[in-house]
């Protein structure tokens, strides 16, 4: 066999492996190192020189990069805020105030709950961590007041995955170190997909209920506070997390800070409203670290182990197969941005959103150039296509998150089902993006200049 032949083989064992449940960052190093080890392999002369290749020279670069990468320092600093506002309380106090002001929309339990998804997963960035949340606090909220199961279900899996969107995101902390763009850009780019795809996705909410109002019951006259405590309470919970998130993401956009300046920041600031609403304890400044390291281990890992995997992949010819390929089929950059897209989509049913990040993603990346497809417009369409990762059977992981918290009240084929229209509404949003470039590149454009290759 040559060697692109021989590299498209260690893609497919790497895609089989993974749908069999080995652990992605460690099946990576593996596949990386094994495969390397036969790359750059040449016969040794003694037993001293077996551990002799240059695939050992190779892994302990790309160990070296990652850990001095100035770019992934944001990552354990929004996790630890993320985490910090997760256990002070405060996302279940927002989750009942924005009820409280919305109790005159059709299905304002589930419009509060997608909006307290929206406010906290840009506090948080962590699809598990929101839908885990939310699972606990606003799925028994609505299934007490008569809430359909798969309806609520998929608000509330939909909802949490706006987290990889929404800046500041972690995902595209991850995508700025891959495709070696600016991170100020991307974060500009996303801010107005982000807060399309929310919208639409309250809008569906609202329409689909005042359709068939059996779905989510109106609440009852006696279970709302008079005004004045709903504006407290708003007041309270609302405001100052919303600064807190508005103050990191503004120092970012406006050039006052780097990411992980702001993170930093942000950081703190959780300590504080954690302090300020009583709720700092060691045991959960403990926790929180704990939670913290444990990811920052896991993308770092997860980073060595898909430079090693890619860097083999491409010096085999892997890349260049496909470039190849892709090129060789003349298509119109509409064309190729439909393929490109199609095959993520295919790619987040047995997959996440990190692994076709780091592994499928820098495949397509050399090819815009060729197409004439502006970078940051690209990423922004990948985010959008990484939420149907989450929301895709049969491994929508949103949906297991839920399933995890929920055990047996409700069954997994009703979660799927309550998803399918919010992976439509995903595509509808990706869509309109690309029919108006503008949503995406109008923002930094305005920030930073136009854009020049």
């Amino acid at each position: 066999m040559s060697d692109p032949q021989i590299a498209i083989v260690m893609l497919c064992m790497f895609i089989v492996l993974v749908l069999l449940g080995f652990p992605i960052a460690f099946t990576l190093l593996a596949m990386g190192v094994g495969f390397g080890y036969y790359a750059y392999y040449h016969s040794p002369q003694s037993i001293s020189e077996i551990f002799d290749n240059n695939i050992f020279y190779l892994l302990n670069q790309n160990t070296y990069s990652v850990m001095e990468n100035d770019t992934l320092v944001a990552i354990p600093l929004f996790l630890f805020m993320g985490y910090v506002v997760e256990r002070a309380n405060i996302v279940d106090r927002l989750f009942f105030s924005l009820y409280m002001a919305a109790r005159n929309l059709p299905g304002s339990l589930a419009i509060a709950a997608l909006l307290t998804c929206a406010v906290f997963s840009t506090a948080s960035g962590i699809v598990g961590a929101v839908v885990t949340l939310m699972g606990l606090l606003a799925y028994p909220a609505m299934n007490k007041a008569g809430y359909n199961q798969s309806f609520a279900a998929g608000v509330i899996c939909a909802g949490g995955t706006l987290g990889i969107l929404i800046p500041p995101s972690i995902m595209l902390i991850v995508y700025a170190a891959i495709a070696e763009l600016s991170p100020l850009r991307l974060y500009a780019a996303a801010v107005f997909p982000g807060l399309l795809l929310a919208g639409l996705y309250i809008v569906y909410v609202m329409i689909r209920v005042s359709i068939n109002p059996a779905l989510a019951p109106k609440p009852q006259l006696e279970d709302v506070p008079p005004k004045r405590e709903i504006y407290m309470n708003l007041l309270v919970s609302f405001v100052p997390l919303t600064v807190l998130i508005f103050l990191v993401l503004g120092s970012i956009l406006g050039g006052l800070a780097t990411p992980a300046e702001a993170a930093a920041m942000g950081a703190l600031g959780g300590l504080v409203l954690a302090m300020l609403y009583r709720s700092l304890t060691w045991g959960k400044v403990k926790e929180s670290v704990f939670l913290t390291a444990k990811a920052t281990a896991m993308v770092c890992w997860l980073f060595v182990g898909s430079w090693t995997f890619a860097s083999v992949f491409s010096y085999l010819g892997g890349h260049d197969v496909i470039e190849h390929w892709v090129v060789g089929m003349n298509l119109q950059p509409w064309q190729f941005l439909v393929l490109a897209q199609l095959i993520i989509f295919l790619l987040g049913w047995p997959l996440e959103w990190s692994e076709i990040l780091i592994i499928f993603v820098p495949i397509f990346l050399p090819m815009l150039d060729t197409f004439g497809v502006n970078p940051y417009f690209f990423a922004m369409l990948v985010a959008l296509n990484l939420q149907t990762s989450f929301l895709t059977p049969p491994m929508a992981m949103s949906a297991y998150y839920l399933k995890g918290v929920l055990k047996s009240q409700i069954e997994l084929i009703q979660i799927f089902k309550g998803l399918m229209p919010y992976l439509f509404i995903v595509i509808l949003c990706m869509v309109l993006m690309y029919q108006f470039p503008g949503i995406a590149l109008w923002f930094p454009d305005y920030l930073f200049g136009v854009w020049v290759p």
